[in-house]
């Protein structure tokens, strides 16, 4: 999930990988990739996504945003309708429309892990605070700032959040969100992971210091696995999209993959290949050349 202030770099021609194995599944992140700055879905990527599904090729979007920021795709979905939440941890059907999303499978945060991850983050990284994302729900701390263009519903330290008897404690914890204002970002979240460890998955979408931590081994790689793994879908024939690092562990367990034009040089590293920038239909670019060759 990213914050509104883009990351951009220079637009280079696509490079594509061998693709000696047909594609049967696509998997794209949104923010960065999918949509372009404005939050748009150009039309040229619109026919492309139906004329994926219509040669058969399933599209799953693979996003950090939550359930509710879903209505950017809502009208582009076809087939199965479904989509990753939260970095893997939920599976939404958005057959429902605005408003009516139902989840599918949730990969929730323990409270004691997410508490364990507030307390040793706040003892490494003073200044850090929080915000709670769950199921329906969104919480965060006095002094988070306001990044998510919502109202928080409720506002309270993350100790009590996330406290058993504490605000939402009906449903499940998705991810909690940590904002530092001064630490680089990839430092900060190289210091969260090495601080966490194996309690929570770290992993960030944001170009600011804002990190996203979900349950141990609870990532967009691993709900797409499990996903691909009930359509009897091999990794080798998934082609995924990404740009920032929370899309790392997927562009590397995808048999094709490509890193945006405006990609995290993390990204770049980790994807077989690149196409151009978002604000240029880069997915669209490599679906269009993808069917050609089918």
């Amino acid at each position: 999930m990213r914050e509104n202030d883009p990351v951009t770099s220079a637009t280079r021609e696509p490079e594509t990988p061998a693709a000696d194995i047909p594609p049967r599944l696509i998997a794209t992140d949104l923010d960065g990739t999918l949509l372009r700055d404005d939050k748009s879905v150009s039309p040229r990527t619109v026919a492309a996504l139906a004329a994926a599904e219509e040669a058969g090729i399933e599209v799953f979007f693979v996003t950090g945003r939550p359930a509710r920021w879903m209505d950017v795709v809502s009208d582009h979905v076809h087939g199965h309708g479904l989509a990753i939440c939260g970095n893997g941890a939920a599976v939404v059907d958005l057959h429902g429309g605005p408003g009516a999303h139902r989840f599918v499978k949730v990969r929730a945060l323990a409270r004691e892990n997410a508490l364990d991850a507030v307390r040793l983050l706040r003892e490494a990284a003073p200044g850090t605070v929080y915000a709670v994302e769950q199921t329906y729900g969104f919480y965060q701390e006095p002094d988070y700032p306001k990044l998510h263009m919502e109202i928080p519903d409720n506002l309270a330290p993350a100790e009590e959040l996330l406290a058993e008897g504490g605000p939402g404690a009906a449903e499940p914890v998705l991810k909690i969100l940590a904002y530092h204002p001064s630490i680089d970002p990839d430092a900060f979240l190289t210091l969260s992971r090495l601080t966490i460890g194996d309690r929570a998955n770290v992993t960030r979408s944001s170009p600011s210091a804002l990190l996203e931590i979900s349950g141990p081994g609870v990532s967009k790689a691993s709900t797409l696995a499990l996903c691909c793994a009930e359509r009897g879908i091999s990794h080798e024939q998934v082609v995924a999209f990404g740009d920032m690092p929370n899309d790392v562990e997927m562009l590397t367990w995808a048999g094709q993959s490509y890193a945006m034009g405006n990609a995290h040089p993390d990204v770049i590293a980790a994807a077989s290949g690149r196409t151009v920038a978002n604000n240029d239909d880069g997915v669209a670019v490599v679906i269009e050349r993808m069917l050609e060759r089918l």
